[in-house]
């Protein structure tokens, strides 16, 4: 049944991804993918916290898959993070078990070759770096801002598909605590910042006088923040971020 229900479920993963591609139905360049976004788990046990950042997959990691081809991507993720045997994954991808290797061989290389930073893996020392970047940009403190982000520190904004010039990549800390500074100034006072996790990682869902409109992931890594992906299409966000959003 196991290995039924695996099957199915990864050529249903495949059509998706080849009909996305088809009909070009995300046509923008800069689209994150959606991340999973759950309850900030400071009430969590710390077991649980730690299990749960072990087993996600970072948004910076999927940025990268999702520049796969469907099939390459499939054949990696099934067994470099299932331990699929080639042999199983090969009719999924309607290969032989040499080429579904080839296919995992070759999105392995570019995985590795995209130098995906890795995470602080305590959820607490994140959360108080993610903390201290909100702290001052509300505060308008731009040493403060540029003191908790790396030098090349890379934010991505993926705005939507109605709204693609307001997409873009920012890169540096002086423009990413630019834009920062910028963007919650003109928000005040109607915005509330809402932990939570995304992707097992510290982030916040942001709400504008109680509708959501952003989901913030950041990847922190030696006490600085490296990575900074805002979804802010408020219809994504308002499906992504529903169980953080539950009983507002």
């Amino acid at each position: 049944m196991g290995g039924w229900l695996t099957t199915i479920v990864a050529r249903v993963c495949l059509n998706m991804l080849r009909s996305r591609s088809l009909r070009r139905e995300e046509s923008l360049g800069g689209r994150l993918p959606d991340p999973v976004v759950s309850a900030d788990a400071e009430l969590q046990p710390e077991e649980e916290e730690e299990a749960l950042l072990a087993d996600s997959v970072g948004l910076a990691l999927l940025v990268v898959l999702d520049a796969l081809a469907p099939a390459e991507r499939l054949a990696f993720v099934l067994h470099d993070m299932f331990e699929l045997p080639f042999e199983e994954i090969a009719p999924m991808v309607g290969r032989t078990p040499a080429a579904a290797r080839q296919l995992a061989s070759r999105a392995r290389r570019r995985v590795k070759g995209a130098a995906v930073p890795a995470p602080d893996p305590d959820l607490a020392r994140q959360r108080k770096v993610v903390d201290a970047f909100f702290l001052a940009a509300r505060g308008g403190d731009f040493d403060a801002l540029v003191a908790v982000l790396d030098p090349g520190v890379v934010m991505r904004i993926d705005a939507g598909a109605r709204r693609p010039a307001a997409s873009m990549a920012i890169r540096g800390a002086a423009a990413v605590a630019s834009k920062a500074l910028s963007g919650l100034t003109t928000a005040l006072p109607a915005v509330r910042l809402r932990p939570a996790l995304v992707n097992g990682a510290a982030g916040v869902v942001v709400t504008r006088r109680g509708q959501p409109v952003t989901v913030m992931g950041f990847t922190v890594a030696d006490g600085k923040i490296v990575e900074i992906d805002a979804i802010a299409d408020p219809e994504r966000v308002r499906r992504i971020a529903a169980a953080v959003l539950t009983g507002e």
